[in-house]
């Protein structure tokens, strides 16, 4: 028997929906993935290719309609405090204030008052946001907002962080600001992410590793083995480039980016 795997494990997974018409759609069609504990794997592709469905699936958001989904060893049967999710949009509770926010998931578990407080003020400095502890989200940039739903995720310490396009409506800066925030506390944690993105370079900046998905199948597994910190000179280098020749041949945009 094969031992439990430590990280997340997809086998053979398909995932089927029925239309409003009757007819059936395939969002994922014989998908396998190992991801080991503590790897940082980016997910890209065109909008509607099952990115969102594979990510919400290890989640327990969405059920495989065949296949199975297990993460840390125990299959996925629905959502769990050992697995975070961050979506695109804005998940703060705009009737909480800051420290309150971060503070939710961890009065979920139990945690007494003093000790939830104390994990709080420690992930809020870790993002940035000491200063900002009593605040009120509307008094918060969307960038700052985002840096609230990290400190959230990271003070509940699910261990495995599953990311939908979390950074997609931030303009360039903000978000290579976030992108350094993330960096920082993957690396604090060791914490197991899967993060989906539409952008080749968001993907070049984070990840070790990058799955192509299109049309609810896995295309291409390519190890992203650039020198960390990846600036400028790492994501202009020849391999970034040919990884990035690799996913835009693999997605069908060659011919887009010549016209």
């Amino acid at each position: 028997m094969t031992a439990p795997h430590e990280g997340i494990e997809v086998r053979a997974v398909d995932v089927r929906y029925r239309r409003g018409d009757g007819r059936e759609t395939m969002a994922l069609r014989g998908v396998d993935l190992v991801v080991p504990r503590g790897q940082f794997v980016c997910i890209v592709g065109k909008s509607g290719g099952g990115k969102s469905t594979l990510v919400r699936m290890i989640a327990g958001l969405a059920r495989p309609s065949t296949g199975s989904v297990s993460v840390l060893g125990k299959p996925v049967e629905g959502p769990s405090a050992e697995r975070a999710m961050v979506f695109q949009e804005d998940t703060v509770f705009p009737w909480m204030r800051v420290q309150a926010n971060v503070e939710f998931a961890l009065r979920a578990k139990g945690i007494p008052a003093d000790m939830r407080a104390a994990r709080a003020k420690q992930w809020l400095a870790a993002v940035g946001l000491a200063d900002v502890a009593g605040a009120w989200p509307r008094e918060l940039s969307g960038g700052m907002r985002k840096r609230v739903a990290l400190a959230t995720v990271f003070a509940a310490d699910s261990g495995v962080l599953l990311m939908d396009e979390p950074f997609g409506a931030l303009d360039f800066v903000t978000r290579a600001t976030l992108h350094r925030v993330l960096l920082d506390l993957w690396r604090m944690t060791g914490a197991t992410i899967v993060f989906v993105t539409h952008d080749i370079e968001e993907a070049l900046v984070l990840g070790d590793r990058i799955l192509v998905v299109s049309d609810g199948r896995m295309l291409d597994d390519i190890a992203c083995d650039l020198p960390r910190p990846r600036g400028e000179d790492e994501r202009t280098s020849p391999r970034a480039v040919q990884i990035s020749k690799l996913i835009i041949g693999h997605l069908g945009l060659a011919e887009e980016t010549k016209a």
